[in-house]
């Protein structure tokens, strides 16, 4: 079974308004509601996707802008009535369907965790004193960051123990991929994932990078 770890920003692309939401998040949630991978997503990303979900998807500057067109287009008589009243109709039925998918966004969270193949896990005593130890190791993480790859690299640690070989970490967030942005290996960061046997992928679709052939390395 494949292993893949996501966090807040796999939460953003998933659970934002349905019209909005990034096909290839989507298609990582069916595949483990089919049984083709696992997802393992740390609890305290639930808590921080709220904002930016609520903040960057609210419809009423897109509304309003559109809405300030069509005053002007009245005006200066561009449009007919009959095609101002079916805009002003689509307007108020799109701002209204994202006010409620945004007003149910605890509901939308609940569910992803109650799905099959979704696994949502909390930072336990072991994952916050590794946080504290990363500290130390010159990464350039901020707190949260922080918490979240030591709170993957516990994962990873419970997942070995168990057996589990295939493991990987779909991430977007710069800041915690082991690259920059020239491609370069960013050290101290891509040891931890290497040694950890999670192999990371700057994209939702599990394309790129693509996997080393002799990947998951040999470190017995």
């Amino acid at each position: 079974m494949t292993n893949v770890f996501v966090e807040t920003n796999w939460i953003v692309a998933a659970a934002a308004p349905t019209h909005l939401r990034l096909p290839a998040a989507v298609e990582l949630a069916e595949k483990a509601r089919l049984g083709e991978i696992r997802l393992h997503i740390p609890s305290i990303c639930f808590s921080e996707a709220q904002h930016p979900i609520r903040s960057k998807y609210q419809p009423r500057s897109v509304a309003d802008s559109i809405r300030k067109y069509l005053a002007w287009a009245t005006v200066q008589q561009n449009w007919s009535v009959h095609e101002i009243e079916i805009v002003r109709r689509v307007l108020d039925r799109y701002e209204s369907g994202v006010v409620t998918e945004l007003d149910r966004l605890q509901t939308t969270f609940d569910e992803f965790r109650g799905r099959p193949g979704i696994e949502v896990f909390p930072l336990d005593e072991q994952m916050l004193r590794r946080s504290v130890n990363l500290s130390t190791q010159q990464l350039d993480l901020k707190p949260y960051d922080q918490a979240i790859l030591a709170a993957l690299l516990g994962r990873a640690d419970q997942l070995r123990a168990v057996g589990e070989v295939e493991l990987c970490f779909c991430e977007l967030d710069g800041d915690l991929q082991p690259w920059d942005r020239n491609g370069r290996s960013k050290q101290p960061l891509a040891a931890l994932y290497e040694q950890a046997q999670i192999w990371v992928y700057g994209d939702f679709s599990m394309r790129s990078p693509r996997r080393l052939p002799n990947w998951p390395p040999d470190l017995v």
